[in-house]
């Protein structure tokens, strides 16, 4: 068993497979980097769960399938929101040190587009304590084996099963095909096809290209959330929980903006509405202009008070200090909107498989419909871990029943090794980074909160010729040893895939909903668009259909907030 990814969803998946199968299966844990430098580390904010008298599990799928714009199919928010507790009690079980109340009980917090405090959350460094938990706990099994800094190239699938994965250990670029019954490609997200991102550098798709290229549909990959609070200009995020905590938004003239957006919740809306707010505010000329000449509205974090500021927030304080000089004690903080998750990924269902068999999926990679058009902000942690533990055990099942392997063609796999080879050392007319580069300022330029067809058109004629520069790119480092300018070619060849089916997607969707406005179709059509789009590899291409959205207790209604 293999599992690709070792963030949250990765390491939860190993767990699961692990203890469901008793040890009977071993494990091959893959990372391109070393296993705690996954971006699952970065995430402050919480993790959503209903452990209150005061919340429901009807709260919570509601709330989530409100903030999707209900595209959510519905039973499996239903699904996910009554395995969340589970979750957060078993990694308190694990280890995990949760922030308490004074009475000892798990502390809740409000997060936006929440009805209720139910975000639980480890200090300012949830995403930090959730991985050492879950590595602590894999350390309690044996029959597992670690490949660090291995660079995965491609699924090999033959005759509609999953036989094995390619992959280039960075250390001296040597091949390694990794031969399995199953695989969980829990690889992550894809902030990095744009310039300005909350998303370590790491995470520039590969999972969906790869699943995309081994003819697994892609689902829903048109909705890219936009974090709407990230500091300028890095794109560190200043954490959705601030605003939860008193924090407020303010425009160049001192304006608290959001009342004319959501008057009702005002800046704990939904952050598909916030980042909408913020870049209105911006073009109507209502911005301020800051560091490295960028737009921004203002955060004024000074409510939330210093002590909560120097201890659960010290993360903010410290990286505004450090990286743009500002003391959020006593200045406003300059922030806009930055690329931040994928709500759409590899299409799959309640189990987490694919229509390849055994590949499963898991975490922001993966796309169960959870977050529809729009994630519901700290739901993305308990997703990891829920769609962890799913996919563990369902590739076990699998696995177990599946125990005769799949011929592999040797022939297939030689010509992509040889392919790799001849890069290396070689010549060409463009340069890695500058196509990166382009296709960065084209993402940020033609797709981003505010989208129309004429951006569109040019975004994908752009990506469509990078995609024929790419074929002539010449490398300047030759060498074997950690060749970082090889594995940023093969990433880049990943990230103009996903920018297709991402353009491609959009184009198609003439409607508004959720994180995707088209400013030519600037109202949400249930008519015509209450469905998921499929988008499949075909002659090299990308070709889209369409599928239903399933409703069980929630009809489309307008969202108020």
């Amino acid at each position: 068993m293999l599992i690709l990814g070792t963030g949250i969803a990765g390491l939860r998946s190993a767990i699961e497979v692990l203890k469901a199968s008793n040890e009977k299966l071993s494990v091959g844990v893959i990372s391109k980097v070393h296993l705690m430098r996954s971006h699952s580390v970065a995430p402050e904010g919480g993790a959503a769960a209903v452990l209150s008298e005061n919340d429901s599990f009807e709260q919570h799928a509601y709330d989530t399938i409100k903030g999707s714009d209900f595209l959510a199919d519905q039973d499996v928010v239903e699904e996910f929101v009554r395995r969340c507790p589970e979750e957060i009690l078993q990694l308190e079980h694990w280890g995990c040190p949760w922030s308490r109340n004074e009475d000892g009980s798990i502390a809740l917090r409000l997060f936006g587009a929440h009805e209720v405090p139910r975000t639980v959350f480890a200090e300012d460094r949830t995403g930090h304590f959730l991985m050492r938990t879950l590595y602590d706990t894999l350390l309690r099994y044996q029959n597992f084996e670690r490949y660090d800094e291995f660079f995965a190239v491609s699924l090999v699938v033959e005759e509609g099963r999953f036989s094995g994965l390619l992959a280039l250990k960075r250390k001296d670029t040597s091949p390694v095909f990794f031969k399995a019954r199953a695989i969980i490609l829990a690889t992550g997200g894809l902030g990095r096809l744009w310039e300005f991102t909350t998303n370590a550098h790491t995470t520039t798709g590969d999972g969906f290209a790869m699943a995309f290229k081994a003819g697994i549909p892609l689902k829903d990959m048109e909705f890219i959330q936009w974090l709407p609070t990230c500091m300028v200009p890095h794109g560190i995020p200043a954490t959705e929980a601030l605003r939860g905590h008193g924090a407020i938004l303010l425009n160049s003239e001192g304006e608290r903006f959001m009342k004319r957006y959501a008057p009702e919740k005002m800046d704990l809306a939904a952050r598909d509405i916030i980042s909408r707010a913020i870049m209105q505010e911006i073009m109507e000329g209502r911005g301020w202009k800051s560091h490295g000449n960028m737009d921004s509205v203002l955060l004024d974090a000074r409510p939330v008070g210093e002590e909560k500021l120097l201890t659960i927030y010290r993360t903010f304080v410290e990286n505004a200090r450090d990286f743009i000089g500002i003391d959020p004690l006593t200045e406003l903080v300059p922030v806009r909107p930055a690329a931040h998750f994928s709500m759409g990924g590899i299409d799959v269902d309640i189990g987490m498989k694919t229509e390849v068999m055994g590949v499963f999926a898991a975490g922001e990679v993966a796309c169960a419909s959870i977050d529809g058009a729009n994630r519901l902000g700290s739901n993305s942690l308990p997703m990891c871990l829920v769609t962890g533990a799913i996919a563990g055990r369902s590739a076990v099942s699998y696995a177990i029943r599946k125990k005769e392997s799949v011929k592999v063609s040797k022939k297939r796999i030689f010509e992509e090794v040889d392919s790799i080879e001849k890069i290396i050392g070689k010549r060409g007319d463009f340069g890695v980074y500058s196509l990166i580069k382009r296709l960065q300022r084209t993402m940020e330029k033609n797709v981003h909160v505010f989208r129309e067809e004429k951006g569109l058109l040019e975004a994908l004629k752009t990506i469509r010729q990078l995609k024929e520069d790419y074929l002539n790119v010449g490398l300047s480092d030759s060498s074997r040893a950690f060749n970082v300018e090889l594995i940023h070619l093969l990433e880049l060849g990943f990230m103009l895939d996903v920018a297709e089916v991402i353009v491609t997607s959009a184009l198609m969707r003439r409607e508004s909903r959720g994180a995707h406005y088209r400013l030519d179709f600037p109202y949400r059509d249930d008519n015509k668009w209450l469905r998921h789009t499929i988008a499949r590899c075909r002659n090299g291409g990308v070709e889209i259909s369409y599928k239903p959205v399933r409703i069980t207790k929630w009809k489309p209604e307008e969202r108020r907030y």
